[in-house]
């Protein structure tokens, strides 16, 4: 079973969680007060499917990766 789900590109250090996953779409929303982040100036959104045999090395790289 395949899983999908949403990525936000700025809240990864590091970016090779994306090496495994396929890339569905990509949104951007400019950062607002409500989002309180002002430090940023906009979110990726990146919509992605992952293999269910690769589910568990995607969860464990993006936790190991947040910002």
């Amino acid at each position: 079973m395949n899983y999908q789900g949403v990525i936000i590109e700025e809240s990864l250090e590091d970016k090779s969680a994306f090496e495994n996953v396929k890339v569905l779409s990509a949104k951007i929303e400019q950062v607002t007060q409500r989002h309180k982040t002002p430090w940023l100036s906009q979110w990726t959104l990146h919509k992605v499917e992952i293999l269910g045999g690769k589910a568990k090395e995607v969860a464990e790289k993006i936790s190991k990766s947040l910002d």
